[in-house]
């Protein structure tokens, strides 16, 4: 990654246009092609910036002073988007190797909910058994896969704020779950949408699509994982 902290003037065209006038400014080009411009205000969203794939060309302005210009290919039919930034002064040009990346790992009460959720999946419905934790599917692991008292397999989506996006991930998985012959011998793949909270409207398209709500109480769930007397 390239840190530039530049006196500059930034100019976009494509679809629209915008323009940032003469001022100081951290521009952070990434590894991955991106180009970000940051104030020193604002929180994290850039003022403008140009997402990859884009090529820079570092040229000089016929006044002498240096001119980058950014660009990318437009989504849409219309010109290709251009960013031009034209440099005043740069105060600090570094580089840095950050290295792969690990990505984010995500340790909170979502995951902890599946992680209780598999030692005691009866109590989204009695007699629900776990098979597996985050059965793969063409478009990504469903959270858990159990099979219930009948050994009809059953599929859970597990959120910590349940919303319609949560159904509509249910109901993907569910369609591409019901084309598995090996699950769906004894009858169709039934979808539960368990989270802490529910929403009026993921219940009500929940319901529309057959999908059943449950909803967990986490404090509980840890109390029978560490056999907390208080909870019974």
């Amino acid at each position: 990654m390239r840190l530039v902290v530049a006196t500059c003037q930034v100019d976009y065209a494509g679809r629209l246009t915008a323009h940032l006038p003469m001022a100081t400014r951290v521009l952070m080009l990434k590894a991955d092609g991106s180009v970000l411009i940051h104030s020193d205000g604002g929180s994290y969203k850039p003022l403008n910036w140009m997402s990859p794939p884009c090529v820079l060309r570092e040229d000089v302005a016929e006044d002498g002073r240096a001119e980058w210009t950014v660009t990318s290919k437009s989504t849409s039919k219309g010109p290709d988007d251009t960013l031009r930034i034209l440099i005043e002064e740069i105060h600090h040009d570094t580089s840095h190797d950050l290295g792969v990346d690990p990505g984010l790992r995500k340790d909170g009460v979502e995951k902890h909910l599946q992680e209780l959720l598999a030692e005691h999946p009866a109590t989204l419905s009695p007699g629900l058994t776990l098979v597996r934790r985050e059965f793969p599917t063409a478009i990504g692991p469903v959270d858990l896969m159990c099979r219930d008292a009948d050994g009809l397999s059953v599929a859970v989506e597990i959120k910590r704020r349940g919303e319609i996006d949560g159904v509509e991930q249910l109901t993907r998985y569910l369609e591409l779950l019901n084309r598995d012959p090996l699950l769906t011998s004894g009858g169709p793949v039934r979808g539960i949408f368990a989270a802490q909270e529910i929403k009026p409207q993921a219940r009500v398209l929940a319901t529309d699509r057959g999908i059943a709500c449950a909803i967990v109480d986490y404090d509980l769930l840890r109390g029978l994982d560490t056999g907390e007397d208080r909870l019974f």
